[in-house]
């Protein structure tokens, strides 16, 4: 398994700074470095346009910043894309839509013990992107099994292209939306909705990955052929670990699970310190040793991690920032713990 553990560093890629230089420094200061996405750069950096590109259909006003969906734009332009959908230049990411990603892809990682890139996934990209009556585009039966299977590609041409930089890269698919599929209100059949993700990910290579903040159907995401997952166990932790044999069966299979311990919001990390997050996090895992699940394959198969994302900080990049170096003190406080180097 390429994706190391060990309580290794790593972090979500949306980031709050508008200097590009300053967002790989602060990206490289944790073990596995990624990519950063600025939205607030250029609209070009949002995740969701960044995903977008070459999609049939897309309609993107820069100077609005919005991004639409139009069925017969879609319709008008399928018939090129599907013509050119051996080519990996269709499905990767290009200058315009992401210059910290072409900036990345300049350096040397050889002494990295892995480096990972990101997309957004095709259930989170399908419920926020509208068409022209307002209709999430994830609704449309004709649209959604390509939108799927073009995210699938665009995820698979990304990691290879980071696996000529690193032979251990790995990806994380953004899902913020899975927490929606399983509702009643999302207008989307959680059935089709369990199918689709299973079918999505058995066309992504390995090693593939989810990232949500959210609180999901925990065992429906445990139980996928994943690789990694990356979650907020600062505000869910306590629901997560409820589920104990689903955990147990994802680690057996050799998965590994991010734990996401730091606030970003500056009120819930000024509330918090090493110390309490600390003793946070030990008593999530306490309750998974409790329950049966070995405390040195958790930690082996664990990486560390800010909790969320966050861009409406008043101080700006500050406290994101701070909440990188104190996932650093966290991660060598318990390393040192469970001698770990």
């Amino acid at each position: 398994m390429p994706i190391p553990g060990n309580l290794m560093t790593t972090a979500m890629a949306v980031m709050p700074h508008r200097d590009v230089e300053r967002a790989l420094q602060v990206a490289l200061s944790l073990d596995i470095p990624f990519w950063p996405q600025l939205p607030l750069l250029n609209y070009y950096e949002d995740m969701y346009v960044q995903a977008s590109e070459h999609l049939p259909g897309i309609i993107l006003n820069l100077e609005n910043r919005t991004l639409r969906f139009s069925t017969e734009k879609f319709i008008q332009e399928l018939p090129e894309v599907l013509s050119r959908f051996d080519d990996p230049a269709l499905f990767d990411i290009s200058p315009e839509y992401s210059a910290v990603y072409h900036r990345f892809l300049q350096m040397d990682f050889s002494d990295r013990p892995a480096i990972r890139g990101q997309l957004e996934g095709p259930v989170s990209f399908g419920f926020n992107v509208q068409d022209e009556s307002d209709r999430p585009i994830l609704f449309h039966d004709s649209v959604r099994p390509f939108l799927f299977e073009f995210m699938a590609q665009r995820v698979n041409v990304q990691l290879r292209r980071l696996k000529t930089l690193h032979s251990d890269a790995f990806m994380f698919v953004d899902e913020p939306g899975l927490q929606f599929i399983f509702s009643a209100l999302s207008g989307y059949n959680h059935l089709s909705a369990r199918n689709d993700m299973e079918a999505f990910f058995a066309m992504i290579e390995r090693p593939r990955g989810i990232h949500l903040c959210g609180n999901p159907d925990w065992d429906f995401l445990l139980n996928l052929d994943l690789d990694v997952l990356s979650l907020d166990m600062y505000s869910n932790g306590e629901i997560f670990v409820s589920y104990t044999g689903a955990i147990h069966r994802f680690l057996d299979r050799g998965g590994r699970l991010v734990w996401g311990m730091v606030p970003t919001n500056v009120e819930p990390f000024e509330a918090e310190s090493v110390d309490s997050l600390e003793a946070r996090l030990l008593g999530l895992w306490d309750r998974l040793a409790q329950k049966g699940i070995d405390r040195d394959e958790l930690v082996a198969r664990s990486l560390l991690s800010p909790a969320t994302c966050c861009l409406v900080n008043p101080d700006g990049t500050q406290t994101v920032e701070k909440a990188f170096a104190a996932i650093r003190a966290l991660s060598q406080r318990l390393r040192t713990r469970f001698r770990l180097g």
